[in-house]
């Protein structure tokens, strides 16, 4: 059997999601396209650093990682990432109540 290399020995799958349907988040880098996105070139941009979108699916991938479904706004594509590749967008009323400017 082949050696499957695994870029972490973490097994997210013991813990649940750390995001939940709904949550809105932002994505820490851009993504191009693998091949695995139909209707677009492979290395075509699918969402970009800094850009924002919703989870609207929770699937796995190798029985170790969270794969989430996340539909972003500005471009309407649904994009399956990592936990690593995400972090929590902070909506408007969150940015005020922790004093920021909106």
């Amino acid at each position: 059997m082949a050696n499957i290399s695994r870029d972490s020995d973490v097994v997210e799958l013991n813990d649940p999601p750390v995001y939940d349907y709904g949550d809105r988040v932002r994505a820490k880098r851009t993504v191009r396209n693998d091949g695995t996105y139909a209707g677009k070139e492979i290395g075509e941009i699918l969402c970009k650093k800094g850009d924002e979108g919703y989870v609207v699916s929770i699937g796995t991938f190798l029985q170790q990682f969270y794969i989430y479904g996340i539909e972003f706004v500005s471009t309407g594509y649904r994009v399956g990432m990592k936990r690593k590749e995400l972090e929590p967008a902070q909506s408007d009323a969150d940015s005020l109540a922790a004093g920021g400017n909106a």
